[in-house]
């Protein structure tokens, strides 16, 4: 199995990729038990959660969104409006549903300081495509080799606790949420070939990279 990784260069070369599902935001109880109800149905969506940016020392936000995202539809849960409710945590738990994210510790571990759960069914990506030799770790770097496409990082830091989110706040996190499912799909239904990946690392290319 070769070892895949994309330079910055490349990277920061492609062209954006643009989310044209429905983003539906979720900022009470009635919505969110409808939406979870849907999501319910799903055998596998893609997952993520942000969090409002700290710029002061010592001082830590709670995870204000959650996004789960089917291939066609991304909900948006607003938990810093509706809390973390007990068919969201029923949600979470449910080991029929696969949830597919990235670095999913550190988001169970901020969902944490809100309410206990036990995660199941859920897939990290960065463990997941190593099975496929790629040792980029980031999202973006993942879904660049895969999909020719660039996400952009551009909201990260934006007010994720703001009184309405912004189109330009919801459209990244749904791309967020829906690119690990996308992600996923691709690399289960084998439309991935390592082998014949442009971004093949070789010790000549990166010889840092070619010995990890």
């Amino acid at each position: 199995m070769p070892k895949i990784s994309i330079p910055k260069e490349a990277l920061s070369a492609m062209p954006l990729v643009g989310f044209h599902g429905e983003i539906t935001v979720i900022d009470n109880t009635d919505n969110a038990l409808s939406a979870l109800s849907r999501l319910s149905k799903e055998s596998i969506v893609g997952f993520d959660t942000e969090t409002r940016p700290n710029f002061q020392k010592g001082r830590m936000h709670n995870v204000a969104l959650v996004q789960i995202s089917t291939l066609d539809t991304c909900y948006l849960f607003r938990i810093n409006k509706t809390g973390f409710l007990p068919e969201f945590k029923a949600f979470i738990e449910n080991e029929a549903i696969a949830k597919v994210g990235l670095s999913l510790k550190d988001d169970f571990m901020m969902l944490h300081k809100i309410s206990e759960f036990t995660p199941a069914g859920f897939i990290d990506l960065q463990t997941y495509v190593k099975k496929f030799g790629i040792i980029d770790c980031s999202l973006q770097k993942i879904y660049g080799i895969l999909f020719g496409q660039r996400i952009s990082k551009g909201q990260r830091l934006s007010n994720w606790e703001a009184a309405e989110l912004s189109e330009s706040q919801r459209h990244y996190a749904a791309i967020d949420a829906w690119a690990c499912l996308r992600i996923h799909r691709a690399l289960d239904q084998g439309t991935f070939c390592p082998e014949s990946s442009p971004y093949i690392v070789t010790e000549e290319s990166n010889p840092e990279a070619a010995t990890l």
